[in-house]
């Protein structure tokens, strides 16, 4: 509800990091299956990918409403659940 994505240590469950960029809420995060980027969809209709090495949002999807899911298939596919029950599907870019 901060408007943030953190990155946290499961072993410890200390905070590492925290990313800005989002303006309202994030509501839903899905980690790439190479461990590199985060997908993140947000009550200010957009996705967001990160790179989690860098911490910098390298590409934002406008989706033009909340959008309160999001899900990674195969190696470079987002899937995502809207508020206005429409489901869109994305590809990630390189």
């Amino acid at each position: 509800m901060d408007k943030t994505l953190k990155v946290w240590d499961l072993e410890s469950w200390a905070e590492e990091k925290t990313r800005h960029g989002h303006t309202h809420a994030v509501l839903s995060v899905a980690i790439t299956p190479d461990g590199h980027r985060a997908v993140s969809a947000s009550d200010d209709h957009t996705v967001k990918v990160w790179n989690l090495e860098s911490g910098v949002c390298v590409t934002t999807y406008p989706a033009g409403t909340s959008v309160t899911a999001v899900a990674i298939y195969g190696t470079n596919r987002i899937i995502c659940g809207a508020a206005d029950g429409q489901v869109h599907f994305l590809t990630l870019k390189n």
